[in-house]
């Protein structure tokens, strides 16, 4: 391990310079700062984390909250992740990843102990009970989610409302008027999670001013589940032609069980999915959908959380507008509907 000193002593300066270099904490002139930084290099020095957090009073980490349930679709998830992590790693800071269910206990843990300078949340419930915890200590966060109440909090989302919206007024343009949303299992709308009631919400409220007519029916996905859904959508309503699916393990099972019908997509019933587009354009049918942008919410979450850390951010609320992209599934609403 190269240390300190040897870092001092090719630069030819003392390794108080070296410190003041490292920290910041005083102003040193351009070519010393240059003779240390290339010595740096050249020897491959690395501080030791534990003297630079107690020097500077940051662990230059960053807790990334993201409850693994099996609920939800993880690839999503972790591809979120993967975005926070390459962008706190160039801005100098690693990612202490926390993903159990602990909730409140997890922020608890984190600002009690200094394990890490800042957090960003996942998973966020309309009413998320680690919310008041963190409007009560003075660390910064950032959510990937929107609450009902975001006074107080900085949220970087997908505009789920306006997503659920573009998908009813697609439908809407090509002549369908009876749809079935196929939901996410139902433990996410026990939970309230923020996404699904948000997405719902929009798809609802746009639907009433179109004249159309919603079903809603969460699915844990797979096969069999799937199949139970579908038989009480066309029960209830036989005459939907208009599908729109915000549950990822549904997808193909869906797909499946319309051609076992002899239901055609598109000429006979249409199909968007709110998904990540590498899961809309490798299924059977290539979907309609929505994309997900979760590298873009990663990113953006990380640079609100930076510029907190650095002082000059503000609380505020982030919403990307969604993007449907048409492809195979959708198509004029059949004749006989």
């Amino acid at each position: 391990m190269v240390t300190l000193a040897e870092v001092a002593q090719h630069a030819g300066v003392s390794a108080s310079t070296v410190s003041y270099v490292l920290s910041g904490k005083r102003s040193i002139s351009a070519g010393t700062r240059q003779r240390v930084e290339e010595s740096i290099q050249v020897l491959g020095y690395h501080p030791n984390a534990g003297a630079r957090a107690l020097a500077s009073s940051r662990s230059n980490i960053i807790a990334l909250m993201i409850p693994l349930r099996t609920d939800m679709y993880v690839p999503v998830m972790m591809e979120i992740a993967i975005a926070v992590t390459t962008s706190a790693r160039s801005h100098g800071y690693d990612v202490l990843l926390l993903t159990g269910e602990e909730g409140p206990d997890a922020v608890r843990r984190v600002t009690g102990s200094g394990l890490a300078d800042a957090m960003i949340l996942m998973d966020v419930e309309l009413d998320d009970e680690r919310l008041p915890l963190l409007r009560g200590t003075e660390q910064p966060s950032v959510l990937i989610g929107l609450p009902a109440d975001t006074s107080g909090l900085t949220c970087v989302d997908l505009d789920f409302g306006a997503t659920g919206a573009l998908c009813a007024e697609h439908l809407a343009m090509l002549g369908h008027r009876d749809i079935a949303v196929i939901g996410e299992a139902p433990a996410v709308y026990e939970r309230h999670t923020g996404f699904a009631e948000r997405t719902l919400d929009g798809l609802r409220t746009r639907s009433r001013e179109l004249g159309l007519r919603v079903l809603h029916r969460p699915c844990e996905g797979g096969f069999d589940a799937m199949s139970l859904t579908l038989a009480r959508v066309f029960d209830e309503r036989p005459g939907t032609t208009g599908f729109v699916v915000q549950n990822e393990s549904a997808v193909e099972p869906l797909l499946a069980l319309l051609r076992r019908q002899g239901r055609a997509v598109p000429e006979d019933v249409s199909v968007i999915a709110i998904c990540p587009d590498q899961v809309a354009v490798q299924a059977s049918v290539r979907l309609t959908s929505v994309a997900i942008p979760a590298q873009e919410m990663g990113r953006n979450a990380v640079e609100h959380l930076i510029a907190k850390l650095e002082g000059r951010g503000k609380d505020e609320v982030v919403l990307i507008s969604p993007e449907l992209t048409v492809r195979a599934s959708t198509g004029p609403a059949p004749a006989t509907s």
